[in-house]
């Protein structure tokens, strides 16, 4: 199974990124972290440095002792990372109510699956054939007048009360963590996305799938999805993070169904 990945990051306009990514592998596993931090101060920024760096060692632990990346094993990462920001709250230093929002995603090349987890509006995506077929739900308030039928999906993305969140890792209750329930089989083709929503705000769907075919690359993909982040945001616009994994060709795909 052919394998590419990608990622990208920018302060946006603000004068600190709070946004930190992560990548870990150990054959035949993937496995891929965004995290989206919030606080004041420099609390974003030390949360989702904490968020990453534990689901990373964490990873590590775990493939040590039984080599699966499925639902439960992500989901038991994501509570750890929780914990870790839990504690560092209790040190004080202006990082008590410091947050993260958080994906992450693993793949196991030889059984050819995939699963993921996530908290907050940190998103999942994965194209396949022209056609958004994942799409993680933000655990938000827009999400929830969305699920409702109290919005129309178009206004989400420019809602007033659209950073209201009912969930990000750094609770000590009441924390909702979302996983993939069944195995998820690959495809030759597949494009996975995963993003911060100072990056999805400003990049709906088509667009995203209609960039995978003008680019050569992961990389490449992110370049042009960036540079419309970029073109489209509002002065002082939140910092974008995305990571990109592709499985094969992901642009021959795209091109074929066309």
């Amino acid at each position: 199974m052919q394998l590419q990945t990608a990622s990208v990051t920018d302060a946006g306009g603000r004068s600190r990124n709070e946004d930190a990514y992560g990548q870990w592998r150990r054959e035949p596993l993937l496995a891929c972290v965004v995290a989206d931090g919030a606080g004041g101060h420099a609390g974003g920024a030390t949360a989702s440095r904490i968020a990453v760096d534990t689901v990373l060692a964490e990873l590590e632990r775990v493939a040590a002792r039984d080599a699966v990346l499925n639902g439960a094993t992500l989901l038991r990462v994501l509570l750890r990372a929780n914990d870790a920001i839990v504690d560092a709250q209790e040190h004080g230093n202006g990082l008590e109510h410091m947050r993260s929002t958080a994906v992450l995603f693993g793949i196991d090349e030889t059984a050819q699956l995939a699963a993921w987890a996530h908290c907050g509006d940190t998103r999942l995506y994965c194209f396949r054939d022209g056609a958004t077929c994942v799409q993680t739900q933000d655990h938000s308030l827009v999400q929830s007048m969305l699920d409702a039928n109290l919005l129309p999906s178009q206004d989400v993305r420019h809602h007033p009360r659209r950073n209201v969140l009912f969930s990000a890792l750094g609770t000590a209750d009441d924390l909702q963590i979302a996983v993939s329930q069944e195995p998820f089989a690959l495809a030759d083709g597949d494009a996975f996305l995963l993003c911060t929503d100072g990056f999805w705000e400003y990049v709906d769907e088509s667009a995203m799938i209609g960039a995978i075919g003008r680019a050569a690359s992961p990389s490449a993909w992110l370049e042009l999805l960036a540079a419309h982040v970029r073109a489209a945001a509002k002065p002082g616009h939140d910092n974008f993070t995305a990571t990109a994994v592709w499985i094969g060709d992901a642009q021959k795909t795209i091109l074929r169904t066309r």
